[in-house]
């Protein structure tokens, strides 16, 4: 294993070699069982006499931290690093915000068994052979690309969008994305000083939220109900407003052609800018499409953001914007202070994946499949828990008589999955309820699911 060790002059060289060992054992940079350099090919590396670093590793092996083997070489401790007093932390301490910023939800709970959290597709059918050969077809790009994203995605992103949602768009219009939270963010830097106001719905996203937390933004939480974001409750001077009005998260209620109009008209007024999150629109199962906010903007109010976490896979990490054209420039150069580009062999996948129908293929697929586990799951909610009308998206939420709380703590300690709506709320009169998504529990899975929730709220 390569170590890095750098010495300064020539005095105690053994010495420093020992100490810098030390704290790689000690820090977790090397682990038990990690084989160290031979000393002649140490020495060689560093310079020095083969004799200064046997008197570092033999200090070493004499304190416990290395272990040698006749014919093998030299060896991190399989005991791992012996006791040691911790040094107080140098006085550095972040911004106190981040204190109360958790993850969420818990993504790396490995003890599920009935997931029924938000926002987590059925990976297991999405056709890997076929993105494998696009992947494997694209050669290594060697610059840094365009940071708005690979020509070829902007165009085919536009063209999806364009036919899928009637989004009115062109490739120069698009700024593809690290996922909906990096577009969250450029937009907000774009728009926002610290110290801004932007209204947000409640209850709501709550990733979203913290995002703009932690950008110094004043985050205004406004209530929706059945016809979606209470804009008659928007205040004049939020210069941002974020609403998933397509299928709101987490209610499932679309956003009525009157408070859309009205959105826009606000927006005009304030001089203001919405952000349109087009969430999970792509699985709709009855009733009219939904027309997009953006469809219906005359004035450049609305920028249109989405991504390909749920209709792909969540791991691909490609997201995208729809930039207004006073925005355009300033959003193209916050991507590029940001990170500059994507990885664009993955991007450049994407476009074919999208351009040979694969998409759209994959989609329908997933439809029908989702459709039968809503169908199933609407159909066999627990006695207690009403459900709010939902046609689309990958989770439904129910209304329950009393604080489900204390049955969700004994739902997850049996291996279910699920979310309190409070759990999306800051409200302190949030109604109570559960949230229950379907895109990664079969439909065998919901079944004996909802066993275990009805057995759990029955307590």
């Amino acid at each position: 294993m390569d170590v890095h060790i750098s010495l300064d002059g020539r005095r105690d060289l053994a010495g420093q070699i020992y100490r810098q060992l030390r704290a790689a054992i000690l820090e977790g940079r090397l682990r038990p069982e990690d084989a160290l350099p031979p000393t002649r090919e140490l020495a060689r590396h560093l310079s020095v006499a083969r004799n200064t670093v046997s008197v570092a590793y033999d200090r070493l092996m004499g304190e416990g931290y290395l272990t040698g083997r006749a014919g093998s070489g030299t060896f991190v401790s399989s005991a791992g690093a012996p006791a040691h007093t911790v040094t107080p932390g140098s006085a550095l301490r972040p911004r106190p915000l981040w204190a109360s910023i958790v993850p969420w939800p818990d993504r790396d709970n490995t003890d599920v068994r009935y997931d029924f959290r938000v926002g987590v597709p059925d990976t297991e059918l999405f056709p890997h052979e076929s993105w494998r050969r696009l992947l494997a077809r694209e050669e290594p790009v060697h610059g840094y690309g365009n940071p708005a994203g690979h020509a070829g995605l902007r165009a085919a992103i536009a063209r999806h969008i364009g036919v899928s949602r009637a989004v009115r768009t062109g490739p120069g219009d698009i700024v593809v994305t690290s996922g909906i939270q990096q577009a969250l963010d450029l937009i907000c830097r774009v728009m926002l000083e610290p110290g801004d106001r932007i209204a947000v719905e409640d209850p709501g996203y709550p990733p979203a939220q913290l995002l703009f937390q932690s950008l110094g933004a004043e985050v205004v939480r406004v209530p929706v109900d059945e016809e979606g974001l209470c804009v008659d409750a928007l205040p004049d001077d939020a210069r941002v407003v974020y609403v998933t009005p397509s299928h709101q998260f987490p209610l499932g209620v679309p956003m009525s052609l009157r408070r859309r109009t009205a959105l826009l008209d606000w927006a005009r007024r304030n001089q203001a800018l919405i952000i349109e999150d087009d969430y999970d629109t792509e699985f709709r199962y009855g009733g009219r499409p939904i027309e997009p906010l953006q469809n219906l903007d005359s004035s450049g109010h609305v920028v249109y953001v989405g991504s390909f976490s749920k209709v792909m896979l969540p791991s691909l990490r490609i997201g995208f914007l729809v930039a207004p054209a006073p925005l355009r420039r300033a959003l193209r150069a916050a991507k590029y202070v940001s990170d500059w580009a994507a990885p664009m062999a993955a991007q450049a996948a994407l476009a074919r994946f999208i351009d040979e129908g694969l998409l759209a293929r994959h989609i329908r697929r997933m439809r029908r499949e989702y459709q039968a586990r809503h169908e199933l799951l609407t159909t066999s909610l627990p006695a207690g828990l009403t459900l709010i009308p939902c046609s689309a998206g990958l989770h439904v939420t129910a209304l329950a008589d009393e604080d489900p709380a204390p049955a969700v703590a004994r739902m997850r300690a049996e291996g279910v999955g699920i979310m309190t709506l409070a759990e999306c709320s800051r409200s302190a009169s949030a109604r109570p309820g559960l949230v229950f998504g379907y895109g990664a529990v079969t439909q065998e899975g919901i079944a004996r699911g909802l066993d275990q929730v009805r057995a759990c709220l029955a307590r």
